[in-house]
């Protein structure tokens, strides 16, 4: 199957161009014209890598990035900034947003693809293992969820991130941001038993595969093990307000609450499922829930069993 790439350029021009080289490579290619309309298509349809342009109409390519990033459908995916050969300060920016890569304008078609193809295999390289937790990546972690359902195993899902983590490393940089993400895979690491799946999908976003009736227990122990702690993370004066101040673009001072984590959980136990995929739904689904409440917070579907409400 091929890898689906989308390409993100209000210039007409370049979107057939880069389209066109793509097409004849063999990838399936999606476009968009705008910030907005980049984050439709990725979430409609998750792409392996994306190509995005830096200045965009609604929304700029860093923004995008950044929404991808911390968005855990599409954490895991690509991404390629393309800038003005003489903005450096571009390409800085585009890697601190979380791209993997860049290329200048104008550019050769041939070093476009070369890159395409390096970034991805790149990546595929990386996400066995993720190097900044040591955890299993999306490829171990597709293929454990994969053999449970095949083996008719009943099993939960728990979709974890961080609440509040953009603001913490906009006040502490992203050096004690993965301090932050590698204190969480800590918590997983301490909360679960050996029987027990953690896999490190990206970013702040972690899953864990566990029995069905240890799904709720094992939310409470996570939840309470991450909040026992967490003060530690920050500065005695953030800790003590309970609150972080960051300065927006605008000059704007901004309070943030501290870093919680949310979890979504979702079994197969009264839902056979044919598709792992349909117990990520719910379970994303879940952590949605959760992340509309305060502080850390999990919530588990109990749709058809005996217990009503999540």
């Amino acid at each position: 199957m091929a890898d689906v790439i989308l390409v993100a350029d209000d210039d007409p021009d370049i979107l057939r161009f880069v389209e066109l080289n793509l097409r004849l490579e063999g990838y399936e290619v999606l476009t968009a014209v705008d910030g907005e309309e980049a984050l439709a298509v990725a979430h409609h349809r998750v792409p392996s890598l994306v190509i995005l342009d830096v200045m965009m109409p609604k929304l700029d390519g860093y923004q995008v990035c950044q929404r991808l990033r911390t968005d855990g459908r599409t954490s895991g995916v690509c991404i390629i900034m393309l800038t003005a050969k003489s903005m450096s300060a571009d390409k800085v920016l585009g890697l601190t947003a979380g791209a993997d890569d860049y290329i200048s304008k104008p550019f050769d078609p041939m070093e476009l693809v070369a890159r395409v193809k390096t970034t991805l295999r790149r990546t595929r390289e990386m996400r066995s293992v993720s190097p900044l937790t040591g955890l299993p990546g999306n490829v171990q972690i597709e293929a454990e969820m994969q053999r449970r359902v095949a083996d008719g195993e009943t099993f939960a899902v728990l979709w974890l991130d961080l609440d509040n983590f953009k603001a913490f490393n906009d006040r502490y940089g992203f050096i004690r941001g993965d301090s932050a993400i590698n204190y969480l895979a800590t918590v997983l690491r301490e909360a679960t038993t050996d029987d027990q799946f953690i896999g490190h999908i990206g970013g702040d976003d972690f899953v864990v595969l566990t029995s069905a009736e240890d799904c709720e227990t094992l939310s409470q122990a996570i939840v309470a093990r991450f909040d026992k702690d967490v003060k530690d993370l920050y500065d005695p004066e953030d800790a003590t307000r309970g609150t972080v101040v960051v300065t927006d673009r605008l000059g704007r001072e901004l309070e943030y609450p501290l870093l919680s984590v949310s979890i979504g959980a979702a079994t197969n136990e009264h839902h056979p499922v044919k598709d792992y995929r349909e117990l990520v739904e719910v379970a994303t689904e879940m952590k949605s829930f959760s992340k509309k409440r305060p502080g850390s917070v999990y919530a588990i579907d109990r749709r058809g069993s005996a217990e009503d409400g999540a």
